[in-house]
């Protein structure tokens, strides 16, 4: 297969797909004024041509903050695109519509992989789409997207998830995810007065959330949205750690961009080298698929605003870029099959 990648930093959508020919699948990251417009357009030059998209800042070896990105995949695959919708109260109510497209393509394991754009409730997104990709043992990887919107095949939903399966008829595909972070201390809280609507942590090891977590970081309130760049939570599932971003201080909680629960396990992370890690994801990439057609990646919006602040962002692409066709968009908050993470990378490497 063959990835392009087009880019307007002027939001000019005829610039953007300036000599794309006979794609097979679509993705557009657009700015929030034009969305809707560019959907619709998008749609008028590529009919019938299964496509998904949303608000957000599209890469290659830059980032395009507010002009228009399409990425496409052309020749060697075959995709569907379509929408789960009331995302918020029953996404099972359209369950049908993955299972269909699963057989459509006859998706499996190897070959397959689900590219998913969440408006939100993204942990009942994800169990349910889960239901259905399990019995392929099909891969996802996705994100939360921008301002409650996402396109799905020229239309535009809100309260949904749009996805799409691509299936590589040359080879494999694998999913990746990249932590930055490790435990800090021996910290163990157990989390109480939880806001599950709201993503809300209460209360850590009984006592208010703000006051444990500034206590232990000597931080103020202000600088609370700042330290989850090098501080988040994680939750520790399996062998793995799902990081949780601080969102905003809510009295003597802390509000999160990833759902808490009663009675959850918590630790403290802290950045590690994030430079080194980099460099081990892509030895392991080129390790694992030594010929590679394309890398499709998120990162999340914390990671780039770390790594630009380090001034990173820019030599973190180049060196993505070994990788051979890496592209990708900003996130705010990663989807690695069945887990909804933040502060992460997830990727989709095509053979």
């Amino acid at each position: 297969m063959q990835q392009f990648f087009g880019k307007s930093k002027s939001g000019n959508l005829s610039e953007a797909v300036s000599g794309l020919k006979n794609p097979k699948f679509i993705m557009l990251f657009s700015n929030n004024s034009q969305f809707e417009a560019h959907v619709q357009a998008l749609e008028k030059l590529y009919p019938k041509v299964p496509s998904i998209g949303c608000i957000g800042m599209g890469y290659s070896t830059e980032v395009i903050e507010n002009g228009v990105c399409v990425v496409a995949f052309c020749g060697g695959i075959s995709a569907t695109a379509n929408v789960l919708e009331q995302v918020s109260v029953m996404p099972v109510k359209y369950i049908h519509r993955l299972e269909e497209d699963l057989l459509k393509i006859n998706a499996s394991h190897q070959d397959t992989v689900c590219i998913d754009f969440c408006t939100g409730n993204d942990a009942l997104a994800l169990t349910t789409i889960n239901t259905a990709l399990k019995r392929n043992n099909v891969s996802l990887m996705g994100a939360t997207v921008d301002a409650g919107k996402a396109s799905a095949n020229g239309k535009v939903y809100e309260d949904a998830v749009a996805y799409a399966l691509i299936k590589n008829q040359n080879g494999r595909v694998k999913t990746y995810k990249e932590n930055i972070y490790h435990q800090c201390g021996n910290y163990r809280f157990i989390a109480s007065n939880t806001d599950r609507a709201n993503y809300i942590i209460g209360s850590l090891n009984g006592r208010p959330a703000k006051q444990v977590y500034q206590e232990i970081l000597h931080v103020t309130d202000q600088q609370i949205l700042t330290q989850t760049f090098q501080n988040p939570f994680g939750k520790i599932n399996g062998n793995d750690t799902c990081i949780i971003s601080i969102k905003e201080v809510a009295g003597n909680a802390l509000a999160c961009y990833r759902q808490v629960n009663d009675s959850d396990v918590l630790i403290l992370l802290e950045l590690g080298d994030y430079k080194a890690i980099t460099r081990q994801t892509i030895e392991t990439i080129c390790r694992e698929f030594p010929k590679r057609s394309a890398v499709f990646s998120v990162n999340c919006l914390f990671r780039y605003k770390l790594f630009t602040e380090k001034n990173y962002m820019q030599n973190y692409l180049q060196e993505m870029s070994t990788l051979g066709n890496h592209i990708g968009f900003v996130g705010y908050g990663e989807h690695y099959n069945n887990r909804f993470v933040n502060q992460s990378m997830t990727c989709v490497v095509f053979e």
